[in-house]
C-alpha cells in the first residue's frame, strides 16, 4: 500500500519523479518473536526478553507487553510494574544471531544490494530486482511472505526514494506491514511528525529546537538554513534542513560491517569486590566471544565499560597481538584493562565486554604448519557453542562462574 492506500502496481514509473527503490525492512520485536517461535507456549502472552532483575533492561518485548507501555532499553524493574503478568525470558544471542543470518540470506535471493544496520534490520536497493520479482511493493511482499513462511517471523517494509523516508515508513507501518511513500506524499507524510523523528536530533537537540517553537518536523523545514546553522552548528544544521524537506542522498553500502559486538549487565546491587568484577567480565567476555564466531568474525580491539554507583562511567580499550575471537583472549585484555583502573572502595552498578574493529575470520591467516593451543582453545570454544546451541546456555560455563549452590543441586 501506498500512504495513501492505494494500490500501486508499478510505482517505479512515477511520471518522472525519482523511483522508489529503497527498502527498510525491520523485523518486529525481533529478539521476543525468536523467543515465542521457539517456544510456542508463549504465544500471545506479555513476553519480555531481559537480563536478570532490578537493574537489568528491557532487551525485547512483545507487541502484547508493548500495550502496557512496555518499551526496550526500559529498567526491567519498570517493565514488571508495568506488566507484572508478563513472562520475563532470559535472551539466546545464538538463536538471534542464527535468525538474522536467515532473514538476510532471503533478502540477498533479491538483491545484492543489502546494508545491514543490525541483526534485525537492513536497508535494500532493489534497483535491479524488477525484472525478476516486479514492483518495489511487489518486492516487499515478496519478501514478508518468506520471511513469514520459511522462518516463522514477520517482518515491516518501508518503500520509498531514499533511506530516511524508507525507515520512517517501516517505523509508520509496524507490525507486520508494508508501506510505501510516493515521491509525491513525502512532505505530507513527514512535516506532521515530531521533530524528534529526524535523525539527529536527539534530546538535547529536540529541547533547543522546542524551546524555540518548532515541535513538527514541518515547523522545522520553515527555519532558514543559516538560522539551523547557527543554532547547531554549520554542518549540523545543514544537515537536518535537508532531512526535513525529505533529501536523503546516501547510497546503500553493501555489506557494511558491524562497527562492534559488546555485551554489558547492570548488576541488581552495586559491586566491590574485584573478584566478582572479573567473573563478570569472563562472562561477558563468552558472549561476546560466542558472537564474533556466530557472525564468523574476528576483533583487532577488546574494549571495557565500567559504571558507577553515582552513574558516571569510564571506557578503555586495547588493541589485540593478533585479531581473535576467543573469550581466553578477549578476557585477557579486559582483565588487565580493569587492573588499569586500579578500582578500590569503589562500587560498581556495570560492566561490560566490547570487540571493536571486526574483519571476516576468513580473511585471518594462519602462518603456524602445526597446531598450536590459540586451535585447541578455538577447538575447545566452539565445541562449547554446539553444546550450548543444543542443550542450552547453561549446559557449558567457566568453572570460576559456578557459584557454590550450583554445585551443590
Amino acid at each position: 500500500m501506498s500512504i495513501d492506500g492505494q494500490k500501486h502496481a508499478n510505482p517505479e514509473s512515477t511520471d518522472g519523479q525519482p523511483p522508489c527503490d529503497i527498502l527498510h525492512i525491520d523485523m518486529d520485536a525481533f529478539y521476543a518473536s525468536v523467543e515465542v517461535r521457539d517456544n510456542p507456549e508463549l504465544a500471545g502472552k506479555a513476553v519480555i526478553v531481559g537480563n536478570g532483575t532490578g537493574r537489568g533492561v528491557v532487551l525485547s518485548a512483545t507487541y502484547d507487553a508493548r500495550k502496557f507501555g512496555v518499551r526496550s532499553a526500559m529498567p526491567l524493574a519498570a517493565a514488571t510494574r508495568l506488566a507484572p503478568h508478563a513472562i520475563v525470558v532470559p535472551p539466546h544471542h545464538d538463536r538471534y544471531a542464527e535468525a538474522s543470518r536467515s532473514v538476510m540470506a532471503i533478502f540477498r535471493d533479491v538483491t545484492p544490494m543489502v546494508e545491514p544496520l543490525s541483526l534485525d534490520e537492513a536497508f535494500l536497493d532493489v534497483t535491479g530486482a524488477h525484472r525478476l520479482f516486479g514492483s518495489s511493493v511487489q518486492i516487499g511482499h515478496h519478501i514478508r511472505a518468506r520471511v513469514q513462511s520459511e522462518l516463522s517471523l514477520t517482518c515491516s517494509v518501508g518503500v520509498a526514494t531514499n533511506k530516511f523516508i524508507a525507515k520512517l515508513a517501516s517505523d509508520a507501518c509496524k507490525p507486520d506491514g508494508l508501506l510505501m511513500v510516493p515521491p509525491d506524499r513525502v512532505l505530507s507524510f513527514l512535516h506532521p511528525l515530531p521533530v524528534e523523528r529526524v535523525w539527529g536530533v536527539g534530546a538535547k537537540t529536540a529541547q533547543a529546537l522546542r524551546s524555540l517553537g518548532i515541535s513538527t518536523v514541518g515547523d522545522l523545514a520553515n527555519v532558514p538554513v543559516g538560522t539551523l546553522e547557527k543554532l547547531l552548528g554549520a554542518a549540523h544544521g545543514a544537515a537536518l534542513a535537508e532531512l526535513a524537506w525529505g533529501r536523503d542522498n546516501r547510497d546503500v553500502h553493501v555489506d557494511a560491517p558491524d562497527k562492534s559486538i559488546g555485551s554489558e549487565v547492570t548488576f541488581d546491587y552495586d559491586r566491590s569486590d574485584i573478584e566478582e568484577l572479573r567473573a563478570e567480565l569472563l562472562r561477558q567476555s563468552m558472549r561476546v566471544a560466542s558472537r564474533l564466531r556466530s557472525n564468523d568474525l574476528v576483533c583487532r580491539t577488546v574494549g571495557i565499560k565500567v559504571k558507577f554507583d553515582d552513574f558516571t562511567a569510564v571506557t578503555r580499550s586495547r588493541s589485540v597481538a593478533e585479531p581473535t575471537d576467543l573469550a581466553r583472549d578477549i578476557y585477557a585484555i579486559a582483565s588487565a584493562l580493569l587492573d588499569g583502573l586500579h578500582l578500590q572502595r569503589v562500587r560498581v552498578r556495570l560492566v561490560g565486554v566490547r570487540a571493536e574493529g571486526l574483519r571476516p575470520a576468513a580473511e585471518q591467516v594462519v602462518e603456524s604448519l602445526f597446531e598450536d593451543e590459540t586451535d585447541s582453545w578455538s577447538a575447545l570454544e566452539r565445541a562449547g557453542d554446539a553444546a550450548i546451541a543444543r542443550f542450552g546456555s547453561a549446559a557449558v560455563t567457566r568453572a570460576r562462574l559456578i557459584r557454590p549452590q550450583d554445585s551443590a543441586d
